[in-house]
């Protein structure tokens, strides 16, 4: 990716508290670079390894319940651009229209092959598609939908500075958010005012200390998390 000279960003993202982050990034353009360069060759690769399967759950998704394959829900990425995010199926048709953007423990609204496809983050496969249009990273805060974003502090903006990730660090921490948001009686608000900010706290920490070599640490983290470690 290629990081925007501070004069070029949208203007609501040249603020006081997005200056220090633009800043840090600024002086590891190389970083950058390289990030970008990894994403498109491992996203091409893991996409060949990844093909017979993921056909495969695209008929388990067909066989198990109504519906399209892919879920194309709109989401934020660098620089505040909309795009639609590819993700397996996990939910029933039109779900979206039923309940809040979040999933919440035993959310009613989740597939037999969904829940599968959600513990093993399986469902995030297609988003290597994303990584190579370029609207994700393998690593970098989660994409939030637009009503979610219009809810950012000021601070919150600096992580459009960066694309979207498939996995990051408050990712890692809030594997488990769904357990909170099961027992609010207003999910949406607990997440704006409880879950997001908590989160952000790990983004903007991730930008602060950015360099190639910690979002491969990330990664392997993301790995291990998926399969039971707990991270404090």
């Amino acid at each position: 990716m290629i990081l925007r000279r501070w004069e070029d960003l949208p203007s609501f993202m040249r603020t006081d508290e997005v200056r220090p982050y633009w800043e840090i990034l600024w002086k590891k353009r190389r970083h950058l670079a390289v990030k970008r360069a990894f994403d498109v060759v491992t996203a091409l690769v893991l996409l060949l390894v990844a093909a017979v399967p993921m056909i495969v759950i695209a008929v388990m998704i067909k066989l198990d319940s109504k519906g399209p394959v892919m879920y194309r829900q709109e989401r934020v990425t660098t620089y505040g651009k909309r795009f639609r995010i590819h993700k397996f199926r996990t939910m029933i048709q039109n779900a979206d229209r039923v309940g809040t953007a979040v999933t919440v423990s035993n959310d009613a609204r989740i597939t037999r092959v969904g829940s599968l496809l959600r513990g093993l983050r399986l469902d995030e496969l297609p988003q290597l598609i994303d990584v190579l249009e370029g609207t994700m990273s393998f690593v970098g805060t989660r994409p939030e939908a637009s009503k979610y974003v219009k809810q950012y502090r000021p601070e919150f903006n600096a992580t459009l500075l960066m694309p979207a990730g498939i996995t990051s660090e408050a990712s890692i921490r809030y594997k488990d958010e769904y357990k909170l948001l099961s027992v609010s009686d207003d999910v949406d608000k607990t997440y704006i005012e409880q879950v997001l900010p908590g989160k952000m706290v790990w983004n903007l920490n991730s930008i602060e200390r950015f360099s190639f070599m910690r979002e491969l640490l990330t990664m392997i983290r993301t790995i291990l998390a998926v399969f039971g470690k707990e991270y404090e």
